[in-house]
């Protein structure tokens, strides 16, 4: 076969079982072009994408301001490591603090990095702005979390299929229930040596489950009582996917009508992703305030392509589109009919149990075990009809489409999603 040869779909995915290492099990379907919300296989077929690349995709795919942005960068400077300045990082890292309201802006480019780095910041803080022993700080996380797959992540992971023989695992965590403010004032009471609280405002692989309204606010304030750093893991959440511009919203620029009058955070450490470059290209951050941030020294941490131009440049107009366009207004009413059309199917159901979410990342409960084949099966069926799906923890479907999406095609797409489960009923 020629390397310029067009591959069929069985091709492509028989290429990856060879040559791959088996760490996906990802739905039948091979993609080679997508625009807005749309994505298309390599045999020409059209589907509504409703998985968002786990929201990374905000801004729909290939976004031309964003992708204009990015081929402009790529061909004037595309790296110069940290070792010297560049003329792209000082503006990102000023428009970006000033967007989201922090001090300062530390880049990175994966999710995973970025949560890496908001634990060693915390750490590092604790020991030399709260007085802990040195090796003796303590974060606590939440059961069923999901912040990445590094050894040290992993081990304050309860996914059996994520730590199983990766050990010996980091210690330094402390395990609560999530959405439990008792079990938190226990974990702050009862442990001297916490130095952070590590939190998704919405918990998306474990399903996206929300927490109790208030939830984050009460969390956030038993944290200032005991001198502990709030640190919100907003990689999925963050960048208007909610309806806001962040999960938790406190004190940013966002102008989207529906922050006000709702409980409101601002995490000391801000952890972003995904989004933060509309998927064209791998950039995370995390942000703080001087008070914070002043522990990091030249040397204590870095990145090679962190703070890269091309990230730098990619970022500023991911940004401005969800400010421009009103992204987080549009996910905000488009999530709100989304769920109350779903719920109208759902009350003569027997296949699905309940929807929930904030915004465009909700999900539906599959009325069968985590162990079943049922959801997986559902979504195979969605791709047959027209609109890509994953499920999540078995019998739990995500549905979190690019917030570009207009009213007329997510009541298209609601149509796709009911008339696939009739067929389940």
């Amino acid at each position: 076969m020629a390397v310029l040869d067009k591959l069929t779909s069985q091709q492509s995915i028989d290429l990856e079982n060879k040559y791959g290492a088996h760490n996906y099990h990802p739905l039948p379907v091979v993609l080679s072009r997508g625009e807005g919300v749309y994505v298309w296989d390599v045999e020409g077929n059209k589907y509504y994408d409703f998985l968002s690349a786990y929201s990374a995709v905000n801004q729909g795919h290939c976004h031309p301001k964003i992708v204009g942005a990015m081929v402009n960068q790529a061909q004037t400077l595309t790296l110069t490591s940290r070792a010297f300045y560049n003329d792209k990082l000082g503006e990102y890292e000023k428009f970006a603090t000033e967007y989201f309201d922090f001090d300062k802006l530390l880049p990175m480019n994966t999710g995973a990095e970025a949560v890496e780095t908001a634990l060693k910041l915390c750490r590092k803080w604790a020991y030399e702005k709260k007085g802990i022993s040195e090796n003796e700080a303590q974060i606590i996380v939440c059961e069923n979390n999901f912040h990445g797959r590094t050894t040290t992540i992993i081990s304050f992971s309860n996914d059996p299929v994520a730590r199983k023989n990766f050990g010996p695992y980091t210690e330094g965590f402390i395990k609560i229930e999530y959405d439990n403010l008792n079990a938190l004032e226990q974990a702050l009471e009862n442990n001297k040596n916490v130095a952070g609280f590590l939190v998704e405002p919405i918990q998306g692989e474990a399903g996206v489950y929300v927490p109790s309204e208030d939830y984050l606010v009460k969390a956030k304030t038993l944290c200032e009582k005991y001198n502990v750093l709030f640190i919100a893991d907003e990689v999925q959440t963050g960048i208007a996917r909610t309806g806001r511009l962040l999960a938790t919203c406190g004190n940013c620029s966002c102008e989207d009508k529906n922050c006000s009058g709702s409980p409101e955070v601002k995490p000391d450490v801000l952890i972003l992703g995904k989004a933060l470059s509309g998927g064209a290209y791998p950039v995370s951050a995390v942000l703080a305030d001087d008070h914070i941030m002043e522990v990091i020294k030249p040397g204590s941490h870095g990145s090679t392509f962190g703070g890269n131009p091309v990230a730098a440049a990619v970022a500023i107009a991911a940004l401005e589109v969800v400010r421009d366009e009103k992204l987080a207004e549009n996910a905000y009413e488009l999530g709100a009919l989304f769920r109350s059309e779903l719920n109208k199917y759902i009350e003569n159901s027997n296949i699905v149990s309940l929807v929930r979410g904030k915004g465009l990342l909700n999900a539906i409960v599959i009325n069968d075990s985590e162990e079943s084949e049922t959801a997986w099966n559902i979504c195979v069926a969605l791709k047959e009809n027209g609109l890509l799906a994953k499920p999540t923890h078995g019998n739990i479907i995500r549905f979190a489409p690019p917030l570009v999406m207009t009213k007329e095609q997510l009541l298209e797409c609601v149509n796709i999603i009911t008339s696939t489960l009739k067929d389940f009923e």
